[in-house]
């Protein structure tokens, strides 16, 4: 009976263990985890039990230490739902320490790339840390092999660091921000925090915090950048003081040292309350910056963005309608609710909600807005509603000039007018691309928005008259037939060129070292149906996306026929097979049928174009920035003129054409116009190609060599340290042409006067951009013998070469006349800025007759449009161009009809001839030399000449 009562207590006493043992089990401890690892170690992320919170996470420590106030972890923090982990560091309150509890995100490793169970964290014997998930797929690293790395560890800051033999640091997650700071970590200009997508979402979002020269500025990822808040530095004078701008959160404020202000004296500060005891801070997906502390039992959190006099537009009280997400795209925020924009006077709806149960998620035009029809442009005036930014594009003007500067824009989807007192001195607001909108509540301050939208075009068949009734019908006839003959050859033609492109594809296959091909369904679905459009380059369109791994990328597709087959070819086989950190880097192509879409990978600050010429102080490069993308191109250019298996000459250098990463490391893109060139030749005959102003003298030979790069490097250099474009329209005709300023301030000895304004940096450090402006100088010179080659231009840029002292500043360049100049312009479809661009063809009509014969004229514009346009509206033009000729003139006679169908037979035929050589790829090298021959030759031949075909335009924004 004994022995019995004896056995019963010692069963409840290994329950009691086994209970205490699983009850261990189900929580977590900081002193169950080192702080501290060797290399050669690795970890695996199994799945825990523990879950905290509605968002249902889960962590796996790897390191854990209790620090002053409160602990931190580094290891897979992950939510249990979605099968989605972060290799991440999260910091947990003091009040239940050990005992690990209430985690929140600090910093994370792979946030574009989530992980999965059984995903592998390696410290490798290189050191190396590398994360890969649980296929094996490369996902992170650190980029430390054979940087003698001893060993992993977790300070007491919360700072996640690879050290060496010495403790000395190697690598830290205080240099890589996410979204978050915490105390004692510095965020220096050049880093930034990203906020994500949303609360569900870790992805990086379109709002970022960061410090520039000038100011703390919370802004949209935008093209360009759109600021919603700015906290400038109170103290200028920089003299004696530390050159790197910071911030750093404190114990009670978050403070700048924004102009090199002392250590010990920030020169500005955000406070935060007292009572919170701030532990971190963090940018929301909301465009928020809060401070979180622990306070009555749960994460506290105070918005730090609170000063009025910070935020741009001062239309309203601080208040969520100032972010500029919080109602999405063209959403209106009015007491913190949100609508589309109302209908216009005649009740047509242009906007619609995206989603009519969440207006939060913002509104879409209902007729897309299209470059190809901006004779259907219109703007739509908001009463009493403005923007959270405002940023003055246009100084000293009134309303209508604002707004018909958007309207002959094509990448303006907005136009902001704001005056005080006169309404002819007012400032306008041009903008690319609009988020949240808001109403407004101040009287001082008079503001007008108006949006572009898209109106139905006039149908010009309504001015028929009816007393021509007959002979329209039956001279609609003649035309049907005629045109249905003529579409019976295209299909046979198109049959045939069908074989070819099907050829071109098994062709593409057969390659070797070619970049990952992806179906188009892929890239369709890559791009969320190619929706977010970065911009339109001379063949076609660019589009954000991202891939199945989270990476980002830019999206080319390509559209034509001729002109895709041709610049396919030569991007997939040249960039594909090349690799430098100055280049943009191809990742894969798509050739499916008629569609030809090139994948690079993605540059998030976009063109160099839209950092040095617009005029805000607060986004302009400082020195530094400058002269490294200066150096950059020219490393990317030295490799593809003498570093490659092939030379490769780019011929179309412009600031268009370099695109920056999120540091600001300058990349050389579009290899589209490139020719390569055999390591044992040095000159090429070529044609004309690359954008006017840009072009080096010995274009007119069709004789280059790869010192066309160089000028046109040259040109490029000067717009950077000048901060203008080298032809500008909008200053005096003796100001117009950059390289004409070169030459007579050159000669004046004042070429410090040309150095950007807008820049006191770049005004400090005058005399080191006075030697960058000889470098320009040699670029420039007009024998092309003369100029260095691109590895010596580093060199220089490097300073271990001298500049040539005989330099000769007589820089010739092809001043357009403005007549024609405007013709251009007027013809050309504007183009936004885009991560990739390339040439495109315009068709420009000169009249050089007399005006007794407009009907004529009219006829033979109106036909050449309706051959080249799409065979389907073939039939509708010819139509639309009889009513408009029967309409206009009174006196018509079957004689004239079968002449007019006649011409307009003949005008069909020779387009069409124009289109098979474009197809070709004759037509669209048109030796320039030949060219201005020929027109010359034909003017002079036949002074009553009606008409020059001017082909081959290519883009250049305000000049040509």
């Amino acid at each position: 009976m004994a022995w019995h009562r004896l056995e019963s207590c010692y069963v409840a006493v290994l329950s009691l263990l086994a209970l205490i043992s699983l009850c261990r089990g189900a929580t977590l401890y900081v002193h169950d985890y080192p702080n501290i690892a060797r290399h050669s170690s690795s970890w695996t992320n199994v799945e825990q039990e523990l879950i905290w919170g509605d968002e249902k996470v889960s962590l796996l420590p790897i390191l854990c230490i209790k620090g002053e106030g409160a602990g931190f972890c580094f290891g897979f923090y992950c939510r249990y739902i979605r099968d989605e982990c972060l290799l991440a560091v999260v910091i947990c309150p003091a009040y239940n320490l050990p005992l690990i509890s209430s985690p929140e995100l600090v910093w994370s490793a792979n946030r574009n790339n989530p992980v999965r169970i059984n995903a592998t964290l390696q410290l490798t014997g290189g050191g190396d840390l590398i994360l890969k998930d649980a296929d094996g797929k490369f996902v992170w690293s650190t980029n430390t092999t054979g940087k003698s790395v001893s060993g992993l560890k977790l300070t007491e800051a919360g700072d996640v660091v690879l050290f060496d033999a010495n403790n000395a640091t190697v690598w830290q997650s205080f240099d890589h921000p996410t979204d978050a700071l915490l105390q004692g970590q510095k965020m220096v200009s050049g880093k930034k925090l990203t906020a994500s997508l949303a609360t569900d979402n870790w992805t990086e979002g379109m709002l970022s915090l960061s410090v520039t020269n000038e100011a703390l500025v919370a802004y949209v990822e935008s093209n360009p950048p759109q600021i919603y808040y700015l906290l400038e530095g109170s103290d200028t004078d920089t003299k004696g003081k530390t050159k790197q701008n910071y911030i750093l959160l404190g114990n009670e404020s978050l403070d700048g040292f924004i102009h090199g202000a002392d250590p010990n004296y920030p020169d500005s500060r955000i406070f935060i309350a007292t009572d919170l005891s701030a532990q971190f801070i963090k940018l929301g997906p909301d465009g928020h910056l809060r401070a979180y502390g622990w306070k009555n039992n749960s994460w506290e959190a105070a918005d730090l963005l609170t000063d009025w006099l910070s935020f741009p537009n001062h239309l309203s009280d601080v208040d969520d309608c100032q972010y500029p997400l919080v109602c999405g795209k063209y959403g209106i925020c009015s007491e913190r609710q949100c609508s589309c924009p109302p209908p216009s006077a005649n009740g047509t709806n242009y906007f619609r909600p995206v989603d009519d149960n969440l207006p939060s998620h913002g509104c879409y035009t209902t007729k897309p807005i299209a470059c190809g029809s901006s004779q259907y442009h219109h703007l739509l005036e908001l009463q009493h509603v403005g923007y959270f930014a405002f940023s003055s594009d246009i100084s000293s003007t009134n309303v209508e000039n604002c707004k018909q500067a958007c309207l002959n824009n094509c990448s303006c989807k907005a136009a902001l007018f704001q005056y005080t007192d006169d309404p002819l001195d007012g400032d306008c607001c041009l903008l690319s691309e609009v988020f949240s909108l808001m109403t407004t509540d101040r009287g001082d301050i008079k503001s007008s928005t108006f949006l572009k939208v898209a109106i139905s075009p006039i149908d010009i068949g309504n001015m028929k008259k009816k007393g021509h009734a007959r002979v329209i019908l039956v001279s609609s006839l003649a035309a049907f037939f005629g045109v249905f003959i003529f579409m019976t050859t295209c299909f046979f033609l198109f049959r045939k060129k069908k074989d070819s492109i099907e050829f071109e594809e098994d062709y593409l296959d057969q390659v070797s070292g070619m970049p990952t091909r992806f179906s188009f369904q892929d890239l369709k679905s890559t791009t969320q149906n190619f929706s977010c459009k970065l911009g339109e380059g001379g063949f076609g369109s660019v589009y954000e996306g991202t891939l199945s791994n989270g990476v980002k990328v830019a999206v080319k597709h390509l559209e034509g026929l001729a002109q895709v087959k041709k610049s396919f070819s030569a991007e997939v086989e040249t960039i594909g097979s090349i690799h430098h950190v100055n280049l943009v880097r191809l990742i894969g192509f798509c050739a499916e049928k008629s569609h030809r879409l090139l994948v690079y990978e993605y540059m998030c600050n976009g063109s160099l174009d839209k950092w040095i010429f617009h005029k805000n102080q607060h986004l302009s490069l400082g020195w530094e920035s400058r002269r490294k993308i200066i150096l950059d191109i020219a490393k990317g250019l030295a490799y593809l003129h003498e570093e490659c298996r092939q030379k490769i000459f780019h011929l179309d250098i412009k600031p268009q054409n370099i695109l920056l990463d999120e540091h600001l490391n300058a990349k050389v893109s579009d290899f589209g116009l490139s020719k390569l060139i055999d390591k044992d030749q040095s000159q090429v005959v070529t044609t004309m190609r690359g954008t006017p102003g840009y072009l080096a003298p010995e274009w007119l030979s069709s004789v280059i060599t790869e010192k066309v790069d160089v000028y046109s490097f040259g040109v490029v250099l000067l717009e950077i340290l000048c901060g203008r474009r080298n032809v500008d329209r909008s200053q005096p005709e003796e100001d117009m042409h950059l390289l004409g300023i070169f030459r007579r301030k050159a000669n004046e000895g004042q070429v410090l006067d040309m150095v950007d304004k807008n820049s006191e940096d770049m005004q400090r450090h005058g005399a080191e951009v006075m030697e960058l402006m000889k470098v320009a100088a040699w670029c420039l010179q007009n024998d092309y013998a003369r100029r260095p080659s691109m590895s010596v231009v580093v060199k220089a840029l490097e300073g271990l070469v001298d500049i040539e002292d005989d330099l000769i500043y007589n820089f010739s360049y092809s001043p357009l006349p403005r007549g024609i100049a405007h013709k251009v312009a007027a013809a050309a479809t504007p183009i936004m800025p885009s991560a990739l661009s390339g040439p495109r063809y315009v068709i420009v009509l000169s009249h050089f007759g007399d005006d007794n014969k407009v009907l004529t004229e009219y006829i033979l514009v109106s036909v050449t449009s309706a051959v080249t346009v799409t065979i389907a509206g073939v039939v509708k033009e010819a139509v639309t161009i009889l009513v408009a000729v029967f309409y206009f003139h009174d006196q018509f006679t079957w004689l004239k009809g079968v002449g007019l169908f006649t011409i307009m037979v003949g005008v069909s035929l020779f387009n069409w001839y124009k289109y098979l050589k474009l197809q070709t790829g004759h037509s669209n090298e048109v030796d320039m030399g030949d060219a201005a021959g020929d027109i010359a030759g034909s003017l002079k031949s036949n002074i009553n000449a009606r008409y020059v075909i001017l082909e081959e335009v290519d883009e250049q924004e305000d000049s040509t």
